[in-house]
């Protein structure tokens, strides 16, 4: 929870703190000279009626200071407008996020991948999941059919493999990672106008799907998915499991699409997921302008508890007078 007006609040607190320390340093000697002697002062405070009241005084002092320091912070706490996000922003810019998969479904990248997916998908997310020549999972919303089919694939074992990716043999045609990504960037529904939705794209997989020396033409370049992807306003982003010459490419796609190009070298998948969900897809309006997270005043704790300091001292003074 963050404040508004954060200079309030330090000044409240440096007011709070110079009244402590002139109640205490003060010199007392001018209010003692106003006192008026008593006779038999000994035999009076040893009086049991004496002491009860004394106790009291003592108790409704400390109860008073403790409260009214409580009262007092809570109400400088909410001068200080102390804000938070707006729980309908992500009702209002759902997130959907296409997974990419150009690695072997038994691959222990991909089962982290999909274990992770598995773990942190929320409510308002559309998740789905795509390989090199098939939709896997198609965006949905049923986190338990995703939770489902995503760990059957996390445990995939080698002969599970043409169900995940089948082998489609072309003579005059090799995929390519573009090819993947403009396949990826199809699972998205298609609309007259710019979607409210938060969209992107996690690719994980080598920089380069085709065979060294492969001279079959593949269907997509860089221009083409980039602008692919802009249209659809969706963020590319990419988890690079084997570097290669063409991974300058795949890092000017991600930038141009306000995506993250990752590395995961000696870390683990999840440590690069983590970077690239740091940087999620901006939500934007049907125009194209960005929407950011809205923040709004949440004054209602600290009034709360302001309130609840009053009463319980009305109610304990009350108490201690009877």
């Amino acid at each position: 929870m963050d404040l508004r007006w954060w200079p309030v609040a330090a000044i409240g607190l440096a007011g709070f703190v110079a009244a402590v320390a002139l109640a205490v340093f003060l010199p007392m000697t001018a209010a003692r000279r106003r006192l008026r002697p008593l006779a038999n002062v000994a035999r009076l405070i040893r009086l049991p009626e004496y002491a009860r009241a004394a106790r009291l005084r003592s108790l409704s002092t400390v109860v008073t200071l403790v409260v009214l320091t409580i009262m007092f912070g809570a109400v400088d706490w909410a001068s200080a407008r102390p804000t938070g996000i707006d729980k309908d922003f992500d009702a209002a810019h759902p997130e959907d996020i296409m997974l990419c998969v150009g690695q072997p479904v038994t691959d222990a990248a991909t089962s982290e991948l999909l274990d992770h997916f598995t773990r942190q998908t929320t409510e308002t997310q559309q998740v789905g999941l795509t390989s090199v020549s098939r939709r896997v999972v198609p965006l949905t919303r049923d986190h338990q059919y995703v939770t489902a089919r995503f760990g059957e694939y996390a445990r995939a074992h080698e002969a599970q493999s043409a169900s995940f990716a089948p082998l489609v043999p072309y003579t005059d045609y090799a995929a390519s990672v573009n090819d993947l990504l403009a396949l990826c960037i199809s699972g998205f529904p298609v609309t007259g106008r710019r979607s409210t939705h938060r969209r992107s794209v996690i690719y994980l997989g080598p920089s380069d799907l085709r065979a060294a020396g492969e001279r079959r033409p593949a269907l997509f370049a860089d221009a083409g998915v980039r602008d692919l992807a802009m249209r659809a306003g969706i963020q590319l982003n990419a988890i690079d499991m084997a570097p290669s010459p063409a991974s300058g490419a795949l890092v000017a796609l991600t930038h141009q699409t306000g995506g993250r190009y990752v590395t995961p070298g000696p870390a683990s998948v999840t440590t690069a997921l983590n970077a690239v969900r740091a940087n999620t897809s901006p939500a934007r309006l049907p125009d194209g302008t960005v929407v950011t997270a809205d923040s709004s005043d949440v004054p209602v704790i600290p009034l709360a508890i302001a309130l609840a300091s009053a009463a319980v001292l009305s109610v304990v003074l009350l108490v201690l007078r009877r």
